[in-house]
């Protein structure tokens, strides 16, 4: 075959570029085509997803929106916490111009002295506080007590009887009698538990027959040895055989009177656990035995106070079963071993209890006097308060609050000794401590003229009545004219204009 000319390749290839692009151009058409043919075929579809898609935006703008709302009201929350809560009875802003004084006749009107307006910088405000600042804490003021308290220590004890024991049977054996009747006295020596003791009897008897037999073969040994008829060492078994005998006898003497329990000492009775007819095995329980006059209370005292206690001191006791009651009694024993757990010395002391009010177990509170009487300063509870491991106070100085550490003693009455801290002409501050802050400004929680009590009286600020029925308090001048609270007040008479 003869191959194609130049001309003709160019033609072919010119001719397969223009195939190519129509092929291209077809394929675009048809894909437009069916495009444009899902769009009509499918209408619905296509508006779902544009709706899906709104919602979405919708969404996350509400999203946002939410959070940006907390943010913000959190922060209104947090600037709020520290900005000062505005007093209701702050007076308003005084006027810029100073008020005009009275003239006299022929004299010409004179500018009021500086700082007479109550809005005045530096002059105290109709509240009693500086201008600007927040008014005075009502509380309640006072000064320290002097008491005459002897030098004690109050601690919760326990009663326990004198003498207290367990009645238990040594030998196993049924009860066959009961001599006692529950919660009756009963003497020393008297017979409580009576056990079945019959066959322990017979072995005695048993025994006491042996004893007799082998007391009769050490007596022909001993005649035939004297004789010669038989050797000594028949006699010394003889003899040994004897003191078998008497010392079975004896063991079995022994076992029967255990089967016959008796009072250790005299006391009252307690309660049985066992009836006529039980089984009791050795060591079971059957009744308790109390010896209560006298009676003893067991409690302890801190360590701190080992050195000042002795034995012979009084102690006084009241119980809350007998609250009209009070007990005395003398401390007679201090154990050698302190309480490791509490740190504590371990005391017991004696009462006596012959009307048989006391019971062992009974909750005791006990005071136990370490020294005489001496002078102290006492102040209510509450008006001491912790903070931390610190006792402290609020003393008012110059009108103001001034937390003070103080160091306290015993307890008493709802009082409490103030050791060191303050002293008798301080001023303190017995309730309403809990509003107060160091350097706050106080006044008594009554109001009126009556300040601190005490030296400190005249430096505390004044007090004003507070404003009724949303009308601004008000206070007389010198001329008996009412000025309202923060404002000056008018002059008696109006200003008249100077003449020429």
């Amino acid at each position: 075959m003869k191959p194609l000319s130049g001309e003709a390749q160019a033609s072919l290839r010119g001719n397969g570029d223009n195939q190519t692009k129509l092929v291209i151009a077809h394929r675009l058409s048809h894909y437009g085509a069916k495009r444009n043919s899902d769009q009509v075929m499918f209408p619905n579809a296509v508006a779902q997803l544009e709706i899906r898609k709104a919602m979405k935006k919708s969404i996350f703008g509400l999203v946002v929106a939410a959070l940006g709302a907390i943010v913000g009201a959190g922060a209104v929350y947090l600037f709020g916490l520290f900005k000062p809560a505005p007093s209701p009875s702050t007076p308003p802003p005084a006027s810029a111009a100073a008020p005009v004084a009275a003239a006299k006749p022929g004299e010409a009107a004179k500018p009021a002295a500086p700082g007479a307006s109550a809005g005045a910088p530096g002059a105290p405000g109709a509240s009693g506080a500086p201008a600007g600042g927040p008014p005075p804490t009502p509380v309640e003021l006072g000064k320290p007590e002097k008491a005459v308290w002897p030098l004690s220590v109050t601690a919760v004890g326990t009663l326990r009887s004198d003498e207290s024991v367990m009645v238990r049977s040594e030998q196993a054996g049924r009860i066959v009698s009961l001599n006692f009747r529950e919660g009756q006295p009963v003497r020393k020596g008297q017979l409580l538990v009576q056990l079945d003791d019959s066959v322990t009897r017979a072995e005695l008897e048993q025994a006491k027959a042996n004893l007799k037999l082998a007391k009769a073969n050490f007596d022909r040994a001993t005649e035939l040895r004297d004789k010669n008829f038989v050797s000594g060492q028949a006699k010394d078994q003889a003899e040994n055989a004897l003191k078998v005998a008497e010392a079975n006898v004896h063991v079995i003497d022994a076992r029967l009177g255990r089967f016959n329990i008796e009072a250790p000492f005299s006391g009252t009775i307690g309660l049985r656990t066992a009836s006529i007819g039980d089984y009791v095995k050795d060591g079971q329980d059957i009744v308790n035995l109390e010896k209560t006059d006298p009676i003893k209370v067991d409690f302890k005292v801190p360590e701190l106070f080992q050195s000042k206690v002795r034995v012979g001191q009084s102690l006084a006791v009241t119980l809350d079963s007998l609250p009209n009651q009070r007990f005395t009694g003398t401390l007679y024993a201090v154990n050698p071993q302190l309480d490791a757990s509490g740190r504590a010395v371990v005391l017991r002391a004696q009462m006596s209890n012959r009307e048989a009010l006391l019971k062992p177990g009974m909750f005791a509170r006990v005071r136990l006097a370490l020294s005489e009487s001496v002078e102290t300063l006492v102040v209510p509870e509450q008006a001491v308060f912790m903070q931390g491991e610190d006792q402290l106070m609020y003393r008012v100085v110059d009108g103001r609050a001034s937390r003070t550490k103080v160091e306290i003693g015993q307890r008493r009455d709802a009082k409490v000794e103030i050791v060191q801290g303050v002293t008798a002409g301080d001023t303190i501050v017995l309730a309403g401590w809990q509003r107060l802050r160091e350097g706050a400004a106080v006044r008594p929680a009554g109001g009126g003229a009556g300040a601190a009590k005490g030296p400190d009286a005249a430096k505390a600020p004044p007090a004003v009545a507070p404003a009724t029925d949303g009308k601004p308090a008000t206070a007389k001048n010198s001329d008996g004219v009412k000025a309202e609270s923060g404002k000056p007040a008018a002059s008696a008479s109006p200003v008249a204009p100077s003449k020429p």
